[in-house]
């Protein structure tokens, strides 16, 4: 008997053996050339062919490597490789995993994902994540601005179009992963977007649109890139991955007049907290990150549609006259005086995937607007 499979389920499984054989993970790109070995292998079931393909490795195969892989009729010839300076995550029960400095280089050699990384804060985190090491998939329905930030930062950065409240395009992003460099590690839910006003005279379709995207897409997302993350682990099982949703202070603490917003994240939260309950079987870890407001990016700042336009035409600051009042107004709100950087949300990002033990967690990175209680 030999389970069917597709290149899709197949490239994940190949990228898994490779993982669990050097501990470090690689990039799996189509090739061309002549393999410079071939492994083949057939089981009753995806762990069962997963071992094979684990097992017909050469020992002394070395990277960059030429493969082609065959199993239940699917098949592919890439290029294996891994990127300059590739780093593992150090283990809670490792001896160097105490150390701070090894944060630094927590996502370097991996494979990561952003939606919404064309702009805002979903740019700054596709820069830093790049900077650090790591190849990036900027995921994004402007695909115009994904592809001009890819030209710019060259290689290990590829841009890819997607809708994220539709399931085809989203299904076809997750199949572009896979064809391009045979699986992920990290997966950063960013996109959103906030339409404010009242519960008294908001139209149903910016509610709609403001739930869509904020917490439908999010579901999405982690249903279809997971399916890459359980594959993997199938053949690496002691490979922890992260999906990590970009929520909001509005997840924690509702939201005058922005009810659709913050409606949408704390449903992200919940969320976050269910999927980390099912995915922690496959070694994925499910956290999301709470901002304070980015009253930089255009989310706020654009000036015909920005949150200070719309907050500014809905009343919601009393006595604002202009936008600039409007500013001021959120300033006072944070004890440190400001609103969020993307280098704030990189530290919790970068601390999410180095910390082992930790999953279904809502991390507040807000000056102090919002904190925890119990």
């Amino acid at each position: 008997m030999t389970v069917e499979l597709t290149q899709f389920e197949l490239l994940p499984l190949l990228r898994g053996a490779l993982i669990a054989r050097d501990n470090t993970p690689v990039v799996l790109q189509p090739s061309q050339a002549e393999p410079t070995v071939t492994i083949s292998a057939d089981g009753a079931d995806v762990a069962e062919v997963a071992a094979a393909v684990a097992a017909a490795l050469p020992t002394d195969l070395s990277l960059p490597a030429t493969i082609k892989v065959t199993a239940g009729g699917a098949a592919a010839v890439v290029e294996a490789s891994k990127l300059g300076g590739a780093a593992t995550v150090p283990s809670s029960r490792q001896p160097e995993a105490g150390h701070a400095s090894s944060r630094a280089g927590v996502v370097a050699g991996r494979v990561a994902l952003v939606t919404g990384g064309a702009q805002g804060f979903g740019e700054e985190i596709v820069r830093s994540l790049h900077a650090s090491g790591a190849w990036v998939f900027v995921a994004d329905l402007n695909i115009d601005g994904a592809t001009r930030l890819t030209e710019e930062l060259g290689e290990r950065a590829t841009p890819i179009k997607v809708n994220v409240a539709d399931e085809d395009s989203v299904r076809a992003m997750a199949e572009q992963v896979v064809a391009t460099t045979g699986g992920i590690d990290l997966v950063v839910s960013n996109a959103g977007i906030a339409r404010a006003g009242s519960v008294l005279s908001q139209e149903l379709s910016a509610f709609q649109l403001s739930t869509e995207v904020n917490y439908v897409a999010f579901f999405l997302v982690t249903k279809h890139l997971g399916q890459i993350l359980r594959q993997q682990h199938v053949a690496a099982p002691d490979w922890t991955t992260d999906i990590v949703q970009i929520n909001s202070k509005s997840g924690l603490v509702g939201s005058n007049r922005n009810a659709a917003y913050a409606g949408s994240k704390f449903g992200g939260i919940g969320l976050v907290q269910s999927f980390a309950l099912e995915l922690v079987d496959h070694r994925v870890k499910v956290n999301a990150i709470c901002p304070g407001n980015f009253l930089d990016g255009p989310l706020w700042s654009d000036p015909d549609n920005g949150l200070f336009v719309q907050y500014l035409r809905s009343g919601k600051v009393p006595g604002a006259k202009d936008v600039d009042d409007v500013r001021r107004f959120y300033e006072s709100k944070v004890p440190m005086g400001r609103g969020t950087h993307g280098a704030d949300v990189m530290r919790a990002l970068f601390y999410i995937v180095e910390q082992d033990y930790e999953t279904g967690q809502a991390l507040p990175v807000t000056g102090g607007q919002v904190m925890l209680s119990s």
